[in-house]
């Protein structure tokens, strides 16, 4: 009868068939009767029988029940007597199996079996505590420090039960969370959402030690201070916000930018700008000139949003850091100099004949008398290099100059290499060929023949340039290659700008020592300081033909 097992089939049976721990549940669900007409056989069994009883009449006697030893079959491997239905020398091993040669380990039963057998044996999986990796609001400070903050904070409100106001607030801001003094201003801002004019102990810890500002770095703390509440970025300027206003945008100083409020803070606070106070319009333009000094070298995206990533990658909080220590603001060279919105401003001034604030073809081409070639200037107003901001067809505002003064004098700086690279690439494949390269240089040797100079042919430029470079690829030339290379800014020059191309071959003797003299400073740092010297003998001069040195000018030229 199908289902039911007999006798012989039951003693064919390998007894590592009858191990029930090694059984699947699918194994007993295709056969249901199994283990019942096993365990029918084996009750038959005489042994079987003679155990019962003897256990029975040892439970009735008081004895301990020990079926073990009651058996005649024994099994040597593990010392226990078990009935069986097998034949000598057929006992099937209990689970888990021994290793030949080796003792049999027996685990301790942790929990019942999934198949219902006694002799499964199953262990608990060990959980692993595994630390907590991720806080909503940043990883707690150590207690010490915690502990060590609020004791300085004690130490502050001391004696100011109502709280502190802003001018009280500065040795906050720069003793305890370390900031450059002139962001006391906007973090009382911060704090002070409800505009009152007094921060107490309690809106200040609730701010500043619970909000976790001491486990960020200072790059980070410096970002979300800076930065609007509802966005992941530093802004710079909303131009759609701007209404034109000849020659100053009007809303300037009511813009909420995020940099502006700590450039007004240094405007009215360092020492070394105290001379602006009495011109407001070019504390706005030298504002203005910083933010965009820091959007060119820092927002590498170009995207006017400067990210955290941007700003840690940066040295532009070490430069806060600076401009705090120093009384001179012309030694913090990056981004704050006012010799170099001095530069700046006047260079464009100079192009901007009508002073309408804005340049076009003809006012670029005079820059640097005459340096570029008609070819370049093409290409920058083309916009390949970047897009103009000033919303005028053919003309360069302000803000585009700036982009382009830093890049033509620092092209060896990686903002530099990108703006020219991308103006010799003609077909925007992201790779210079000989033929692009020769269409720029034939400008140039047109106008070395006009200056009676000798010309050089383009096949031995070509060789050179080869060579200042070290292309991966021979005959192609990458972005990748030209940053590279620390001679990217001379590639370039002997391209388009034929007074720089002239100066390099000739070796010029004072451009060497000063090289050698100051290493650190950048190509922008020397011709600044070169032209600033030169507009301030310039401005001397003036005054001197003018009768009086006291006597300034109230058109839009810029103080000295």
């Amino acid at each position: 009868m199908e289902g039911a097992v007999s006798m012989s089939d039951v003693a064919a049976f390998q007894p590592e068939a009858l191990q029930l721990p090694e059984l699947s549940p699918l194994a007993l669900k295709a056969n249901p009767f199994l283990a019942e007409q096993l365990f029918s056989q084996w009750f038959s069994l005489p042994d079987t029988s003679r155990l019962v009883k003897s256990l029975l009449a040892a439970a009735k006697t008081g004895e301990p029940l020990n079926a073990v030893g009651n058996s005649s079959t024994t099994n040597a491997g593990s010392g226990s007597s078990i009935p069986s239905m097998f034949p000598s020398g057929c006992t099937p091993p209990l689970s888990p199996r021994s290793v030949s040669g080796s003792p049999r380990t027996v685990k301790q039963r942790v929990g019942p079996s999934s198949l219902g057998s006694p002799l499964k044996v199953i262990s608990e999986p060990v959980r692993e505590v595994i630390p907590q990796f991720y806080f909503k609001n940043g990883r707690l400070p150590p207690a010490e420090t915690r502990e060590r903050c609020l004791f300085d904070i004690d130490q502050h409100f001391y004696g100011h039960v109502d709280g502190l106001q802003q001018n009280e607030f500065k040795s906050v801001a720069k003793d305890i969370c370390k900031l450059p003094s002139f962001f006391s201003t906007i973090l009382f801002r911060r704090i002070d959402v409800n505009g009152v004019g007094i921060i107490t102990r309690d809106q200040f810890i609730d701010y500043w030690v619970k909000g976790n500002f001491l486990t960020m770095d200072l790059a980070t703390q410096v970002y979300i201070i800076l930065k609007q509440p509802d966005h992941e970025y530093l802004t710079q300027v909303d131009h759609e916000a701007l209404p034109f206003v000849f020659p100053f945008f009007s809303c300037l100083p009511y813009l909420q930018e995020d940099f502006r409020p700590i450039l007004r803070e240094i405007l009215s606070t360092h020492p070394g700008l105290e001379f602006l106070q009495s011109t407001p319009e070019f504390q706005e333009r030298y504002a203005e000139t910083v933010i965009y000094r820091i959007f060119h070298y820092v927002n590498r995206s170009g995207t006017s949003r400067l990210t955290l990533k941007e700003l840690k990658r940066s040295n532009l909080v070490a430069a806060m850091l600076q401009v705090d220590d120093e009384e001179d603001i012309n030694k913090v060279l990056r981004y704050f100099s006012y010799e170099h919105f001095y530069v700046i401003y006047c260079k464009f001034w100079e192009l901007d004949t009508d002073h309408d604030f804005l340049i076009d073809k003809e006012n670029l081409i005079r820059y640097g008398n005459h340096a570029l070639t008609y070819r370049i200037v093409d290409r920058v107003f083309s916009q390949v290099a970047r897009k103009f901001r000033s919303k005028i067809e053919g003309k360069m505002g302000y803000e585009d100059f700036v982009y382009f003064i830093l890049s033509e004098e620092d092209k060896s700086s990686e903002p530099g290499i990108e703006f020219w690279f991308n103006c010799i690439d003609l077909d925007g494949n992201g790779v210079l060929t000989s033929n692009e390269m020769q269409f720029f240089y034939e400008e140039q040797l047109h106008r070395m023949e006009c200056m009676a100079q000798e010309p050089v042919l383009f096949e031995d430029i070509l060789c050179q340039i080869i060579d200042m470079i070290g292309p991966e690829t021979d005959g192609l030339v990458t972005l990748r290659d030209m940053k590279r290379t620390k001679l990217a800014g001379h590639v370039f020059n002997i391209l388009f700008n034929l007074n720089k191309f002239i100066a390099f071959e000739s070796r010029d003797p004072f451009l060497i020592r000063q090289e050698r003299e100051n290493p650190t400073l950048t190509e922008w740092d020397r011709f600044a300081h070169r032209e600033y010297i030169r507009l301030s003998m310039e401005d001397d001069a003036e005054d001197v033909s003018n009768g009086s040195g006291d006597v300034w000018d109230e058109s839009l030229e810029a103080p000295f």
